[in-house]
């Protein structure tokens, strides 16, 4: 349950929100616009304070996140916001380090996490702080060890391997049922700063690939195409990266 609490002043930050424009002022995302007005609350990815321990102080919604978050209270009076995991409670303490204990909320080198351990927020380097598995109610799972590598598999099915010396959160994201939210009316879109979405097969010919045509019509081309002209629905886009060898097995 999330505290109903102001943020910590001290860990907010607000920037001017784009709406989808680049620096020349040109839509660069489509379907962004006018929004309700957000705070940014920096989250300790890294969980640095390391053998120092923390009070859960509150848990809270962060509207720049589907999972929640928690407010940290550590023993030396450092204050920083987490991610929340499932079972996360105030009052609840925490650590982060070598030494730390294997339980829910507390972040630890892969290395010394049991086969099978649920985990979250891994980093992909050592010491550059969690990059994957951040989003509501996603977890991975602690595969095998080998050579200095963890096998770990990620919430979309795809089975990778991280260094080591890595850290991740133990337990999973909060808000598992996020996923099956439903919007109910188009206010609520707006409130988030989606505007609405308008169908190529509506549009004119200029506008998308496929527009045009007396009356309804099809899209009128064997392959469905992005405004942009590409080949889309079902084409694979991923391109060949540096990370690809540390793919074991993709996802389905």
């Amino acid at each position: 349950m999330n505290s109903k609490i102001k943020p910590e002043k001290s860990l907010t930050y607000s920037f001017p929100y784009r709406a989808g424009r680049d620096a020349y002022g040109r839509v660069s995302i489509r379907h962004r616009g006018g929004r309700h007005k957000r705070l940014y609350r920096l989250i300790d990815f890294a969980r640095s304070k390391h053998d120092v321990p923390a009070r859960i102080a509150s848990v809270q919604y962060d509207p720049y996140r589907g999972a929640a978050i928690a407010l940290l209270f550590y023993r030396d009076g450092a204050k920083r916001y987490i991610l929340a995991p499932v079972g996360l409670q105030v009052g609840d303490h925490v650590s982060a380090g070598e030494h730390a204990p294997l339980k829910v909320g507390n972040a630890l080198p892969l290395r010394n996490m049991p086969v099978g351990t649920f985990i979250h927020n891994i980093e992909l380097n050592p010491g550059s702080g969690g990059k994957i598995v951040r989003g509501a109610g996603n977890v991975a799972t602690v595969l095998a060890k080998e050579n200095g590598l963890v096998r770990v598999k990620l919430p979309s099915n795809e089975v990778r391997v991280v260094d080591e010396r890595c850290y991740a959160t133990v337990g999973q994201l909060s808000n598992i049922d996020r996923k099956h939210r439903v919007l109910g009316k188009a206010g609520r879109s707006r409130w988030l700063g989606i505007r609405p979405t308008v169908r190529g097969v509506a549009q004119d010919p200029r506008s998308h690939p496929h527009g045009g045509g007396e009356g309804r019509s099809g899209i009128g081309m064997p392959s469905p195409k992005s405004p942009w002209g590409k080949r889309t629905r079902g084409v694979r886009t991923r391109r060949s990266k540096a990370s690809d060898k540390f793919i074991v097995e993709r996802r389905k």
